[in-house]
């Protein structure tokens, strides 16, 4: 089963993406086509090599996945826990079946600090239009563009290939550092040449050892 059939599940008989006469708004796609200047192409995946990354985002990582997280409901008297509403057991126990409350935060902590955009498929039951679960999307497959009429859509990439738009309502989107407020801006990507260095320094230190 695992995550990938959850998520095939979910886009099945979605409409597909429409085509070339809608205007794309294509955001963080071509950020590391060059390599850097030391001849390493860092990219998000690549730069977890590099020890002080690895162990900078999982550190921060883990630190906001172990935090309390509690839902509270506003009364008369402030606020007070709802552990009876819906969203207090998504949110703190398991937001699907497959992962745990700590499980599915470091995910999308992880994602921000890399990425600096973490995303999640928003589940809603049919019956009532709340929230059931939350599943992570990785960012290195989303897109976000704007048809004719001004409207925004999250654009997924499937790993066949095929494309799915979602819209705002369907996707759980927290950015890091933005510049438009909409997006943020790819941590590794703005550090590429300091990590493609140290990638650099400890490839050729291996090679003079060796």
């Amino acid at each position: 089963m695992g995550i990938l059939h959850g998520l095939r599940k979910i886009f099945e008989k979605r409409a597909s993406v429409p085509g070339d006469e809608y205007f794309t708004d294509d955001i963080g796609w071509l950020s590391f086509l060059q390599p850097s200047s030391s001849g390493i192409r860092v990219t998000e995946d690549v730069a977890l090599r590099a020890s002080a990354v690895w162990a900078c985002v999982r550190v921060l990582s883990e630190s906001v996945a172990s935090l309390p997280l509690h839902l509270y409901q506003r009364s008369g008297k402030g606020k007070q826990r709802a552990p009876e509403h819906s969203l207090y057991r998504l949110l703190h126990d398991q937001p699907n079946p497959e992962m745990s409350s700590f499980d599915f935060r470091e995910c999308q902590m992880t994602h921000r600090l890399t990425w600096g955009n973490s995303y999640a498929n928003i589940v809603r039951s049919k019956a009532t239009g709340m929230p059931k679960s939350l599943w992570p999307l990785s960012p290195s497959r989303m897109r976000m563009w704007r048809d004719k009429s001004g409207k925004l859509w999250y654009i997924y990439k499937l790993p066949d290939g095929t494309e799915r738009k979602l819209s705002p309502e369907e996707v759980y989107h927290v950015h890091g550092l933005s510049t438009d407020g909409m997006s943020g801006l790819s941590v590794i990507g703005h550090a590429r040449e300091s990590i493609g260095m140290a990638l650099a320094t400890e490839k050729y230190g291996n090679v003079l050892f060796k």
